[in-house]
């Protein structure tokens, strides 16, 4: 893994493998900062994003975590949507949709909600425990019959439009000074425990100051690249959108005991659900949408929790890949402690398109400052990975 900087045929201050969201974002938290004056460069291998995380999500926000730095970075995610058009321009449009989370409880489940509740109140987010009564007065279509406490995002919770957010972004590093390449990364070189040059598939060589590794599902395989373990896989889950006959008023992002989640789409409604744990493994290349899963997983509980969904309509579904931190469910931000000039964005398990802000400035940060000013995040730090140390979100969805 010794690297000869001989043959590059080009050098930058900063190279970042991966172009979706978390990348974008480093690149343009980056540019933005005045004290940056370097060269960026963001490899992505598919501009069109048609497999990627970002664009395949269902590009939701919620500040309901169950450890106070996840509900800070989401925070900021949604003070930076709010503020799109005074970053982006005032064309940009993200279809912000304040619909609320709402996480639903049996009796077994009702110690973590209350202690998760404890901790989103301290981090002021705007979250109501209902019980089945309050439950069934606000959304009297639910069956609470097996529903022992249900958590609400009264505010700050929604979704938004993903595609337009992650143009908007790419747009602006650019127009800031990034560089935006097309290319599959083969090869990692290190020089004296530095990262000193990256290879394209296509032959080019680029030498890098530093690098940052934003490369989603595939990131354990890039940091395999240069001789560094990271416990991320892809993970793959089916997205199905229905119709319902019957109007639900009032829906919110629901997600249900049983684990399957719902939520509005225009006129239609978006869900999905994990399959079974034992087929829950690295997809590889497989984008196949799994109908089994919404037959005989998804529908019988949404059929059970909303019984006007008995008479659905499928209309249509898609397949993504998520990374998936199997440590412990969370990101892993910043440096490495003995490559110094190897960086983290990964593993973010699902929650990774609200926090990519808060992710991007904090790396954006490290790489300027040496370290994350604006967030502490220390916590998801690659040192727990070297550990074997985890650092466990509980409320994963």
């Amino acid at each position: 893994m010794s690297g000869d900087v001989s043959g590059i045929d080009e050098t930058y201050d900063v190279v970042i493998i991966g172009g979706a969201i978390m990348g974008a974002m480093a690149a343009y938290f980056l540019t933005l900062d005045p004290a940056f004056h370097g060269k960026v460069a963001v490899i992505e291998r598919d501009p069109s994003f048609a497999f990627s995380s970002t664009t395949l999500s269902a590009a939701s926000i919620r500040q309901q975590f169950s450890i106070p730095e996840n509900i800070r970075m989401s925070r900021f995610g949604l003070e930076f949507l709010h503020g799109a058009k005074e970053r982006f321009g005032p064309e940009i449009e993200l279809g912000w949709r304040e619909g609320g989370y709402l996480i639903l409880a049996s009796e077994a489940g009702v110690p973590v909600l209350r202690a998760n509740h404890a901790v989103q109140q301290a981090e002021g987010a705007d979250i109501a425990l209902l019980d089945p009564q309050g439950l069934q007065a606000r959304f009297p279509w639910l069956n609470v019959e097996d529903i022992a406490l249900g958590a609400f995002g009264v505010t700050g919770e929604g979704w938004f439009d993903a595609h337009a957010l992650l143009a908007g972004v790419r747009r602006m590093a650019k127009l800031q000074g990034a560089h935006l390449l097309t290319g599959e990364v083969t090869g990692i070189e290190r020089t004296n425990n530095r990262v000193s040059a990256v290879t394209l598939a296509d032959g080019r060589r680029l030498g890098c100051g530093a690098l940052v590794n934003a490369a989603g599902p595939q990131a354990g395989r890039v940091a395999a690249l240069a001789g560094i373990p990271l416990p991320v896989e892809g993970r793959k889950r089916c997205v199905f959108v229905v119709h319902c006959r019957t109007p639900i008023t009032g829906l919110p992002l629901l997600v249900d005991p049983s684990g399957f989640y719902i939520r509005p789409e225009g006129a239609y409604q978006i869900c999905g659900a994990p399959p079974p744990e034992e087929l829950d493994t690295n997809p590889g290349d497989d984008f196949e949408v799994d109908w089994s899963v919404f037959e005989e997983i998804i529908w019988p509980a949404l059929a059970h929790r909303i019984p006007a969904m008995e008479e659905l309509k499928p209309v249509r579904a898609w397949a993504g890949h998520y990374e998936m931190n199997l440590l412990d469910h969370n990101a892993v931000i910043g440096p490495h402690p003995e490559v110094s000039n190897l960086y983290f964005i990964n593993g973010f398990s699902g929650h990774g398109l609200q926090q990519a802000p808060a992710a991007g400035r904090a790396v954006a940060e490290w790489l300027v400052h040496g370290r994350s000013i604006s967030l502490d995040l220390d916590v998801f730090g690659y040192e727990r990975i070297m550990a074997g140390r985890p650092y466990r979100e509980l409320n994963i969805i």
